[in-house]
């Protein structure tokens, strides 16, 4: 297994890391069973989160006795100072250790990101954890290319993680700047949500790019994780027919995958067009439904609410029949 530091954190982790969405289908037993042998074979980056239901408590279970093992990482969607400070509490209760590595923001918009680095923000809750010791570094997750770039000119941000795979490549650039910077770059969703059928080519792709400090896969079985592991530690050149078959992905999925760049918006009525296929893919692809319909639920406008206007079409760039799936995540999301 390659290892590297994780921007100016100064962490050294594994090329591949440990994506903890999937585990909601597991139990605690098979999480600790899948991390013991993740320890034994290298892997000591974890990736986690408030908003994973059990994700946090099952990891803070199967770490019994390895703690040491893993650099561990977890985020909070908290805004304010007040829940930031209580998220990272309950972070450190669930994963039962006194420190975490790393802390991350996860996915605010542009004026959330004003309130987090505004007075009594989630950044002032943030900074007085790592004084006392229970963070050790600070990050960022997004879906948006506006936050990322700006991401990237917030000295306190160590790490940035964002969707990175054979579809989604629009973060391309500022990956290269994630270097350029020392900021560390996590890639998450590398198989798109699990659009992507092929992991090995999916995560050979991603490692092909020198740029991506470490990749996230989510695993919830043994088998996952050697095949996970072969793929990236193959340092071999991407071969033709590799070559070919990324091409044969990108063609297939381009026509019907958003890619969350959000230039559908504004919607007439007011959905939150991305939001709404994020949130549908977990239930489509993850089978994750009772977490997709929570999450969906925090929507102010639901996908029912499209009026058939055409306009988002108009406005995206890979032509996608928007309203033909906003009725889908309708149907599937039951409003």
């Amino acid at each position: 297994m390659e290892y590297r530091k994780l921007g100016k954190t100064g962490l050294t982790i594994s090329r591949m890391g440990f994506g903890g969405i999937p585990i909601q289908r597991i139990d605690a037993e098979g999480t600790r069973k899948l991390l013991h042998e993740m320890a034994d074979k290298g892997i000591n980056y974890i990736d986690t989160a408030r908003g994973y239901t059990v994700s946090e408590e099952y990891l803070g279970y199967a770490m019994e006795g390895i703690r040491d093992k893993f650099v561990v990482a977890t985020k909070s969607m908290a805004r304010t100072k007040e829940a930031m400070a209580a998220d990272i509490e309950t972070s450190l209760r669930n994963l039962r250790t006194d420190h975490i590595e790393l802390y991350q923001v996860h996915n605010p918009s542009m004026e959330q990101l004003d309130q987090v680095t505004g007075k009594d923000g989630a950044l002032e809750a943030l900074m007085e954890a790592r004084e006392a010791g229970k963070i050790g570094h600070i990050g960022l997750t997004c879906h948006s290319v506006q936050v990322f770039e700006r991401a990237l000119e917030l000295e306190w941000v160590e790490t940035i993680m964002f969707p990175y795979n054979i579809v989604e490549n629009q973060g391309e650039d500022l990956i290269r700047k994630c270097t350029e910077k020392n900021v560390g770059f996590i890639a998450m969703k590398p198989l798109a949500g699990g659009a992507i059928e092929d992991a090995s080519l999916a995560l050979r792709y991603i490692c092909a790019n020198k740029n991506v400090t470490v990749v996230i896969p989510g695993m919830a079985e043994a088998g996952e994780l050697d095949e996970n592991i072969q793929a990236c530690e193959d340092e071999k050149s991407l071969t033709e027919e590799e070559l070919k078959k990324i091409e044969d992905v990108k063609k297939q999925l381009g026509t019907d995958f958003c890619r969350r760049c959000n230039y559908c918006a504004p919607c007439t009525v007011g959905i939150n067009i991305p939001s709404v296929f994020l949130f549908a893919g977990y239930l489509q692809r993850y089978n994750l439904a009772d977490w997709a319909k929570d999450r969906y639920s925090t929507l102010a406008v639901k996908a029912s609410a499209c009026v058939g206007c055409g306009e988002c079409e108009k406005r995206c760039p890979y032509h996608l029949p928007i309203r033909e799936k906003l009725k889908k995540c309708a149907e599937d999301m039951g409003e």
